[in-house]
């Protein structure tokens, strides 16, 4: 049997993808170049099924960088009959060039663009979300948790980024911040009987969880 290893499969995943537009596969293209963290193609195709599987049309990104899980959730909610995706950055760059792709993609009238920190511009919204995607500084993760539950709907999901962080997890020496709250936010999801947890190891690891 051959050794099945974490690169071949990842690649595999990848060819999996079907063929995306051309603007995505420019910003993919962009990240490669200049060493970007994206979701990358399989696990932005994951969302974007998962998001047309439960027929989002509001979709909250905790961290959105320059609109590539944006795009992909965008796409869902456009086959869902339409709706909202708030992508959210600190940096005035990074929205703007997250316009520019969208509007290209023809996604231009489904985003709202916040310029702020994530977590509190989501607790000032109204909500229900159908969707929510978490991908902000790790550290932050734990602290996140009460407000996500709070504005996502029952039968709604959570998608969150990064839940193996390169393989820091395992390392019992690590005890970053960072790492300590990848840790921790894991804890507390599945520890809590409101929600129903799965992890993806694909590309760092996705946890993806329902609210019951």
């Amino acid at each position: 049997m051959s050794e099945l290893t974490y690169q071949a499969t990842q690649d595999y995943l990848a060819s999996l993808v079907p063929p995306r537009e051309p603007e995505i596969v420019e910003m993919e293209s962009y990240a490669a170049k200049h060493d970007f963290p994206i979701i990358g193609p399989a696990c932005g195709y994951y969302c974007y099924q998962l998001a047309r599987m439960i027929g989002a049309k509001s979709v909250f990104e905790l961290g959105s960088g320059y609109g590539y899980s944006t795009a992909w959730f965008a796409k869902a909610v456009r086959e869902n009959g339409g709706g909202v995706v708030h992508h959210t950055v600190w940096d005035e760059e990074l929205s703007k060039s997250a316009t520019s792709s969208l509007l290209k993609l023809g996604f231009a009238d489904l985003v709202q663009y916040h310029v702020a920190e994530a977590v509190e511009t989501l607790r000032g919204q109204s909500g229900p979300f159908d969707v929510i995607f978490n991908d902000i500084d790790k550290q932050a993760y734990p602290a996140s948790l009460p407000v996500i539950k709070e504005k996502l709907r029952s039968g709604g999901l959570l998608i969150i980024d990064n839940m193996l962080w390169s393989g820091r997890v395992f390392d019992n020496k690590d005890i970053s911040s960072a790492t300590e709250g990848v840790r921790e936010f894991t804890r507390q999801i599945t520890t809590d009987k409101d929600w129903i947890v799965s992890l993806a190891p694909m590309r760092d690891g996705m946890i993806i969880a329902y609210k019951k």
